[in-house]
């Protein structure tokens, strides 16, 4: 005993002499230290701090994205610091006693507890000249020592935590908390719970010890826990779970593969984004659920996105059906198709803001023919029918198209591109005569990013701003695109189920059971189908479709995109709750009364100043008009067909009963039901007149040609 303690103090005093000697430099800052930090896996986090993507970039070792002590366990942290460092909070980077404990039982010939503090493994973490675990010799450990003390003076207890529990290797290639449980545990660090914090504290002495040794340590864990401790069954649940990890593979999170395609570029390990893992999931199995159930109509992909009204972020992201898909590398999102009539409200909002209609408006759904460079446009409803005079609320919510491709004659299909662009539709690319009153009925090329991020305009109050994927970003600027007025009485008109009806019936995917607005959209050829709307917190947009650009069947809005539409509404609304929107300024409300009961009498809103004068206003009907020809049609003998058996057919809309039809001065029809014309070469003016001689209305066209017998005539007359 004499001996030891002589051999003590000899040690004792060569070690006084050499803690002069030895000088270790300056620690390296914590920010330096965590910037150091390389994850084997570039990985996408979503707002909370969750994986979204993964992708492994490094073979040595599982390293992934370093995480925050904020974003760790609090049981984990008590029973690592339980297990490793006792008196972590207490000491300056060396505990005196324990040291002194282990001195004492090394005089005793007993088996002695390792001394080192959390700082001081820290120390050797990041200065490998210090050693690693007991390969350590007596000028290291001394170094060691000095540079604990030195960190305690520049770095904070929970910089000290932080990295030492995202330094220290677990188990097998394991390195950091992040990765060790995730892989083992099937979680993130903030998930875990007592019974697997003990089990990982007690991994950290011996990583690759075997079940029974790590059961024992979590024993004596358990008991210096005291009353923190978990129960038993939860300690051998967490067992059950770690040492089951080796036997299958590591499955990496692959929520979302676009999102990861556009934020880690150039290299970039880790970003961070606004998605909801959680929503994300569910929007992704949603999609790819309804997309199986119609595959057998020629559906083959489809893509979502959800967006908070308030910030413009976006919550979930899916670009494609994912494995089932075609091409599931391409983004269904940010790819360019017709939205068909999900490009209605715009055109109606902007119509209500200048005071061109109100939501009372009657207009016209009764054939129309309009000239095109093209040649003559004939749109048409999607049933073909034709209802005749109807209310704009009644138009807009059934999307009628008749009544659009007026009210695009009526406002301008260059000022409604306008609009569109301002909407942040770039893809909308021409002037609006190249589409012509087509546009309406979504002939332009738009993304579902672009149009989602519209209908969140009508949704926040007609104010646009761009769409965010990254939180940290500086607030966008925002745009007002329509008065807060208009904006409420089309998302009125869009909430509005008996309106809808007239298409589409009181039951179907539209309706929900709380405040609503929405608005569906099919292609030509049912290439393509939208569905988008929004309650008062979140504005979501379906497709479906096929990326080929190959037609469904028998597939539309309502049957392919808004069952998906549909599923997450009611995911948001169980989850965040949701309520209805809220009259703003300028608008009124005026109990209305249609003429020949076109409408039953209901309570509208209206911009103020655009209400009937009278509280039960008796709204007329415009005077007949022409339907066919076009003024400015070009009219073309067809050579195939001999002069005499050729016709050109006039039509007038309704309320033409008791008119007749006079051509270049001439009476051809005393009725305007039904006449038939043979044409003539040349240029003619057609009116249409009242019984008593009352000009309806009227349209110039041409008829190009081989002169036929009598030609000449009719044109001298003019």
């Amino acid at each position: 005993m004499r001996a030891r303690i002589v051999i003590v103090a000899i040690l004792a005093a060569l070690i006084g002499c050499a803690w002069f000697a030895s000088a270790p430099d300056a620690p390296p800052p914590f920010d330096e230290v965590r910037a150091r930090w390389r994850p084997s896996d570039a990985q996408l986090l979503d707002r909370k701090g969750d994986p979204l993507y993964e992708r492994r970039v490094d073979s040595h070792g599982r390293r992934l994205a370093w995480t925050p002590i904020d974003e760790i366990s609090p049981a984990l942290l008590r029973a690592v610091i339980a297990s490793e460092d006792r008196r972590f909070y207490d000491h300056h980077g060396v505990d005196a006693r324990a040291i002194g404990n282990a001195g004492m039982h090394a005089l005793l010939g007993a088996r002695t507890r390792g001394a080192s503090t959390i700082t001081m493994q820290v120390a050797s973490m990041i200065d490998p000249s210090l050693g690693r675990g007991g390969r350590r010799s007596a000028m290291q450990k001394l170094q060691q020592i000095r540079s604990a003390l030195a960190l305690e003076r520049t770095w904070s207890k929970a910089q000290i935590l932080e990295a030492y529990l995202n330094l220290v290797t677990w188990r097998g290639e394991l390195e950091g908390i992040n990765a060790a449980s995730r892989v083992m545990l099937g979680k993130a660090p903030h998930g875990v719970n007592a019974g697997e914090g003990i089990v990982m504290a007690a991994l950290v002495r011996a990583p690759n010890a075997g079940r029974a040794a790590v059961a024992r340590r979590s024993l004596k864990l358990l008991a210096a826990l005291g009353a923190d401790a978990p129960s038993q069954a939860e300690v051998d649940a967490a067992l059950d779970r770690v040492y089951s990890h080796s036997t299958r593979e590591f499955a990496r999170v692959t929520l979302a593969p676009h999102v990861a395609e556009r934020m880690l570029t150039a290299g970039q390990l880790s970003a961070r984004c606004t998605l909801d893992s959680e929503l994300q999931r569910f929007a992704a199995e949603t999609l790819k659920r309804h997309v199986s159930e119609v595959r057998d109509r020629g559906v083959d992909d489809g893509a979502a996105l959800v967006v908070d009204n308030a910030s413009g972020e976006v919550w979930a992201y899916v670009g494609s059906a994912g494995d089932t898909s075609g091409a599931p590398w391409v983004d269904g999102v940010r790819a360019s198709r017709q939205p068909g009539s999900a490009l209605k409200p715009f055109l109606y909002a902007l119509a209500i803001d200048r005071h061109f209609l109100t939501a009372a408006s009657l207009v016209e759904d009764t054939p129309l023919e309009l000239p095109e460079e093209r040649g003559l446009y004939r749109p048409a409803d999607y049933d073909h029918q034709f209802r005749g005079l109807v209310s704009m609320r009644t138009a807009l919510a059934s999307s009628l198209n008749l009544p659009a491709v007026r009210t695009a004659s009526l406002v301008g299909v260059d000022a409604f591109a306008a609009n569109l662009n301002d909407l942040g539709m770039d893809s909308v690319v021409e002037p609006g005569d190249f589409y012509g009153a087509s546009l309406a009925l979504g002939s332009a090329d738009v993304t579902l990013w672009e149009l989602v991020g519209a209908y969140r305009t009508l949704a926040d109050g007609g104010t646009w701003s761009p769409l965010r994927l990254t939180a940290a970003a500086p607030a966008p600027q925002s745009r007002r695109i329509y008065s807060p007025a208009a904006a409420f009485v089309v998302s009125d008109v869009l909430a509005d189920r008996a309106s809808r009806s007239v298409t589409f019936g009181l039951e179907n995917s539209l309706a929900t059971r709380y405040w609503s607005a929405v608005k569906t959209g099919t292609s030509k050829d049912m290439r393509d189908n939208w569905c988008a709307g929004y309650s008062d917190r979140f504005t979501v947009g379906v497709w479906v479709g096929n990326v080929t650009g190959a037609p469904m069947r028998d597939v539309t809005g309502i049957t392919g995109a808004a069952p998906v539409w549909l599923d997450v509404m009611n995911y948001l609304h169980d989850r965040y709750g949701s309520g209805a929107i809220h009259a703003p300024a300028g608008v009124v409300a005026r109990r209305v009364e249609f003429a020949d009961a076109v409408e039953a009498p209901r309570e509208e809103w209206f911009l103020a100043g655009t209400e009937p004068v009278a509280s039960r206003a008796k709204l007329d009907r415009d005077l007949p008009r022409i339907e066919s020809p076009a003024d400015g049609s070009i009219i073309a003998f067809d050579p195939d067909i001999p002069h005499d058996q050729q016709r050109v057919s006039f039509e007038a809309g309704r309320g033409s009963e008791h008119a007749r039809w006079k051509l270049d001065g001439r009476i051809v029809c005393a009725t305007a039901s039904s006449c038939m014309w043979e044409p003539r070469a040349g240029a003619h003016k057609l009116v249409l007149e009242s019984d008593s001689g009352h000009a309806l209305d009227k349209v110039e066209f041409t008829v190009r040609g081989t002169a036929s017998p009598g030609d000449e005539e009719v044109s001298s007359e003019r």
